[in-house]
């Protein structure tokens, strides 16, 4: 019993440093792009959110992809139209400033403003409708009766989306074609952990 003790006791000490290593080398990759990012935010008058759009970054693609920031469907809606990572992170960062402003405009937590980041600004107006703080509740409920369903899942089909945060909330599951109603939170966890392993 003691062996096996032993045994458990070495495979979590074994994936906890595996886990420290990737997220170290996971922030090492998105901080490439602090200069860029810093530069763009300054040239679009949002100079204090560095970390926030890293933490998007991180979020979206952890720096690993041409589009870094996802940001393609904010041009027109569809993906795969952006071809450079600068190209992506000055039209991230202008939808960012979009929804930020958007939340600030109707009085509405910038966290909401982050989640529309994700699932477009009209998130904002309903946020502001519902009390004008961002919750996971209404997150979901956005996710469940508006997005999804006006992109085809009429049913209420999850598939699983595996993190920590969705893990403890409701078992890992999305809507099919909702977005991500975990996404404010996630971002505000890659914000930790970026100022965290940024060493």
């Amino acid at each position: 019993m003691k062996k096996i003790g032993s045994f458990v006791a070495l495979v979590i000490v074994l994936a906890a440093a595996f886990w420290v290593y990737r997220t170290r080398q996971n922030v090492k990759h998105v901080m490439r792009y602090e200069q860029a990012v810093s530069k763009s935010l300054a040239a679009q008058g949002l100079s204090n959110e560095t970390n926030l759009a890293l933490a998007i970054i991180y979020t979206e693609t952890k720096g690993r992809d041409t589009d870094v920031m996802q940001s393609s469907e904010s041009i027109n809606g569809k993906t795969g139209e952006i071809v450079t990572q600068s190209e992506s992170i000055d039209q991230g960062i202008a939808n960012l400033t979009k929804v930020l402003n958007y939340a600030a405009s109707k009085k509405v937590d910038p966290w909401a403003g982050v989640q529309a980041y994700n699932y477009g600004k009209n998130y904002v107006d309903y946020v502001a409708k519902q009390g004008g703080t961002n919750s996971l509740d209404l997150a979901k409920a956005y996710s469940r009766d508006v997005v999804a369903p006006s992109l085809g899942n009429k049913t209420g089909q999850t598939y699983y989306h595996l993190t920590l945060y969705s893990l403890l909330n409701n078992g890992g599951k999305l809507y099919t074609n909702g977005g991500n109603m975990f996404y404010a939170q996630e971002v505000k966890y890659h914000m930790a952990l970026l100022r965290l392993f940024n060493w």
